[in-house]
């Protein structure tokens, strides 16, 4: 039964004792001895542990990460701690010796572990916020009427009614009273270097609070960081989880690197006697003696240990491929029972699970693996597809450490035996003598073992062996060219494959784009060699380039019909260029020259336009676009000629066609057709342009050719030039240009973004016809139209700002400044739109808002215009007039609403405005 004054019915587990130790002396003897035993042995210097794994396991069935704070008060240790808190079988659990009230996945939970209490105390209190207790060596010599050592944690009481309240924030908290013989300071000292090991093993405490110092656990990136008080942080990677009876762990640097443990103890989960020594700590729910230092021998051990092994590979994979080693337990003897079994089990996991990163490909088995016993981890890389098995790791030391695991050290003389055969490209081979080199220099590998190396030939085969061979096997008779030329200095090299290990073992090396690119030979050629050193040099030069063209040979020097000149400055002998290039263009002052026929012979057509012969139109590099060169030399006659060379070579065809080319712009002014250049004609099928522009003359040349070349299809201005002559073209009298046409013209030159100087003096009217520009007028309105005749009128399409712009081009006056001095002089009255039946009978069909206001109808419509009145059918001063008319009205209507281009539609509706109008 409980009471407010005892919560946890306290007398109903006092009594029953009581009663066996008065019917049983021997059961009182018993618990005495029990508790001594735990007191002085199984739990001498465990308090700390003892009481934070029951602060984790409250904090754990609490829901969330617990704090456990320890002080000294007033001679009291005091250590609290968040969480669950006490309950009834809790308190039976401290009252009993021999059982615990923990659950499942907890380590704890106030059992037997407490009597480590004892090792500082007689009178330990523990008060939670639902009550608290208290334990009595005094009070139990007193109730059980014995003299002496009493069992302290046999009898436990409520706590006294002035019992201090908790800490805020905490939910239990042990009081101990310290005997006279215990140094509290020292105690805490204790806790402070065991409290990094407590949040290691105890996940569900993050938090310990010494006198107020604080240690910290964090999960930082993967990996468990453990702070200390000064701020200073300590790293473990971890795997697994008390929840499945298993965690191991090792502390890591920044970089991820381990710190192996030497020797350990096992953690079940607080430090055991079990001593281990292996890499890592192991935190494992293994039964253990109640003394909690010793393995329980039984059937539950093994079970463990196998699950504690199958987890460690899992440890090993979540490191660094390069660190994974460092985890291998090292050959050495064990130092308990439980290391030997676990040892034998993890040596077995780890050549049986795959974890070890491999050259290429998932992770492998210790017992699959190889490792090559040189360090060269480039070298491993590169024979990952060659030698099977291989892991990513190499050297001595990987070798010695993961001999245990039985991986298989493989050295260099067996790979080379391996990859004898093995069909590679020469760079393959090249990137292996990279590897190997230093190898050798560090006297790893002597030249003897690298004597059968493979090597490639150029022929396709691969030998054993490089002394004697030559890689690329250049032909006597272009060393002899070489050595004519007098390149001092120039030496020769393999192809892809060649190398410098290669004449460390009696190769010769000659590699045609090494020579090419050498400082030496292409002095040599930017020199311009004269005289009988041309020939060879040239010679020895395209031979190079022939296995290996490279684009710099622009000024190699070679005989040409005139002498010598470079190669970029020649056109082969059978070019079509020659019939398309003015005749001053080829000549021995004229800019090119043509080869020399007889050596031209000697060469294929594409090694001699590769060192820069001009066969075609070629392209010269620019920093915005590449453009074709050499258009200047095109005769005028053989235009459409170079515009087909021009479109029949995908590159320059690509250029002239691109949008915006610099080489098409420039064509359509410079190149010429018929007589006139491009952009002076239009195609045959752009007859909007009839008038203003003349169709091309049929030149042979498809339309597409045409136009990339500048032929125009519509109007177009790309820069000032175009401005001026589109103006002339309008002002050409002997020009029939449409109305339609002249609007056209007359809002791209509004449009445009260039300008010029360049007034015309006639101009082209709104009628087609055209006038002197002093007589003539932008329409930027259109009422002024009543008045001024369309001869005058220089008209655009539609937009104030666009008149503006052309008025500003033309240097002409604005319709509306011409006619701002003309007055209505009928009479009229202002009538709204709203009773205009008509008009709200329009709108409405036409589904359009009224403007507000309204319009001066007049009868008939005239102004002032000079000494005459002219009848207008409407007009703007401010004010909208209209002559009672269809036509009148409607155009005032359009021009309040802001909808001008309905005035048409406007004019028919008011003629019949019936809703038979919408559909006829």
């Amino acid at each position: 039964m409980t009471s407010p004054s005892d919560p946890f019915g306290t007398e109903s587990i006092r009594t029953p004792v009581l009663t066996a130790w008065r019917d049983s002396p021997t059961r009182f003897t018993e618990d005495t001895n029990t508790e001594r035993d735990l007191r002085v042995g199984g739990y001498r210097d465990r308090l700390f542990v003892e009481l934070a794994q029951n602060a984790a396991d409250a904090a754990k069935l609490g829901g969330r990460p617990g704090t456990l704070r320890v002080s000294l008060v007033d001679g009291e240790l005091r250590v609290a701690n968040t969480g669950a808190p006490l309950d009834a079988p809790g308190v039976a659990s401290l009252a009993s010796l021999r059982a615990s009230s923990k659950g499942a996945g907890l380590v704890g939970q106030f059992g037997v572990g407490f009597a480590a209490v004892l090792t500082v105390t007689d009178e330990p209190r523990v008060v939670s916020r639902p009550g608290g207790i208290r334990f009595s060596a005094a009070q139990t010599r007193a109730e059980a009427g014995r003299e002496g050592e009493v069992p302290v944690l046999r009898l436990p009481w409520p706590t006294e009614p002035d019992e201090p309240p908790l800490p805020s924030g905490f939910d239990t908290e042990v009081r101990l009273p310290l005997r006279s013989d215990v140094d509290g300071p020292a105690l805490l000292a204790e806790l402070d270097s065991a409290a990094e090991d407590l949040l290691l093993a105890l996940p569900w405490l993050n938090r310990v609070e010494l006198d107020g110092r604080v240690w910290l656990r964090s999960e930082v990136a993967g990996a468990l960081v453990i702070t200390a008080p000064d701020g200073k942080t300590r790293r473990w990677l971890t795997h697994g989880s008390l929840d499945i009876d298993c965690v191991w762990a090792v502390q890591v640097l920044a970089s991820g690197e381990p710190i192996p443990l030497e020797s350990s103890v096992l953690h079940a989960p607080t430090p055991t006697d079990e001593r281990l020594s292996l890499p890592a700590r192991l935190i494992a729910a293994i039964p253990i003696e109640p003394s909690r230092r010793r393995v329980l021998p039984g059937p539950g051990v093994r079970p463990a240990l196998v699950a504690a092994a199958a987890a460690y590979p899992g440890l090993v994979r979540k490191m660094h491929a390069e660190y994974r080693p460092a985890l291998v337990p090292a050959a050495t003897f064990p130092l308990s029972e439980v290391d030997t079994t676990l040892r034998e089990m993890i040596t077995t996991r780890l050549r049986e699970d795959a974890w070890l990163p491999a050259a290429e490909g998932d992770d492998l088995t210790g017992g699959r693996a190889r490792v090559l016993s040189a360090e060269s981890p480039k070298l491993v890389k590169l024979l990952a597809e060659a030698v099977p098995g291989l892991i990513a790791l190499s050297g001595p030391k990987v070798q010695r450490a993961l001999a245990p695991v039985g991986v298989e050290p493989i050295s260099l003389a067996q790979v080379i035996e391996q990859i004898t055969g093995i069909a590679r490209d020469p760079s393959w081979w090249r990137e292996l003598y990279d590897q190997l080199l230093p190898l050798l220099e560090a006297h790893t590998v002597s030249a003897d073992e690298l004597g059968g190396l493979p090597v490639p030939l150029v022929d396709g085969r691969t030998l054993p062996g490089p002394r004697g061979s030559l890689l690329f096997g250049a032909a006597d008779d272009l060393l002899e060219l070489l050595a004519e030329a007098g390149i001092g200095g120039l030496r020769l090299v393999h192809p892809d494959a060649a190398h410098p290990l290669l004449e460390r073992l009696g190769a010769k090396q000659a590699e045609a784009r090494d020579l090419l690119e050498s400082p030496a030979l292409r002095d040599a050629v930017e020199r311009g060699a004269e005289g009988s050193d041309v020939v060879p040099l040239a010679g020895a030069v395209l031979r190079l380039a022939y296995e290996a063209p490279v684009d710099w040979l622009g000024s190699l020097v070679l005989p040409a019909e005139h002498g010598w000149r470079r190669a970029e400055e020649l056109v082969l002998p059978s070019s079509p260029l020659l019939k398309v290039f003015d005749a001053d263009a080829i000549g021995e002052d004229a800019p090119l020259d043509v080869l020399d026929a007889d050596f031209a012979e000697d060469w294929p057509a594409d090694v001699l336009t590769g060192a820069g012969v001009l066969d075609t139109f070629v392209l010269q590099d620019d920093e915005d676009e590449p453009e074709v060169r050499d258009l200047d030399l095109v005769a005028d006659d053989r235009w459409p000629d170079a515009l087909r060379l021009l479109a029949a070579r995908p590159n320059t065809w690509r250029v002239l066609a691109r949008p915006d080319s610099r080489t098409a712009r420039w064509l359509a002014v410079h190149a010429e057709l018929g007589g006139r250049a491009p952009a002076e004609w239009r195609m045959p099928s752009a007859t909007t342009l009839a008038g203003l522009y003349d169709p091309v003359p049929d030149v042979d040349l498809p339309d597409e050719v045409l136009i990339a070349a500048g032929v125009r299809t519509t109007l177009g201005i790309t820069d000032a030039d175009d401005v001026a002559e589109l103006m002339d073209r309008l002002a050409d009298a002997s020009r029939e240009v449409s109305p339609g046409l002249a609007a056209r013209a007359h809002t791209v030159l509004a449009d445009a973004e260039f300008a010029d100087d360049y007034v015309p003096s006639r101009v082209r009217a709104l009628d087609g016809s055209v006038c002197d520009a002093e007589d003539a007028v932008v329409l930027d309105t259109p009422w002024p139209l009543g008045v001024l005749p369309a001869s005058r009128v220089v008209a655009a399409l539609p937009g104030a700002e666009r008149a503006a712009r052309l008025a500003d081009l033309l240097d002409l006056p604005l319709a509306a400044e011409k006619v701002a001095e003309v007055r209505v002089d009928s009479e009229g009255e202002l009538i709204p739109w709203r009773e205009l039946a008509a008009v709200v009978v329009v709108a409405d069909l036409l589904g359009l808002e009224l403007p507000e206001g309204g319009v001066h109808m007049h009868e008939e419509l005239t102004v002032a215009h000079g000494d005459a009145s002219v009848a207008v059918p409407w007009w703007f001063d401010g004010g909208l007039h209209a002559a009672d008319t269809s036509e009148g009205l409607a155009r005032a209507l359009a021009w309040a609403m802001d909808r001008w281009d309905d005035r048409h539609t406007i004019t028919a509706f008011l003629d019949e405005p019936t809703a038979e109008s919408l559909h006829a």
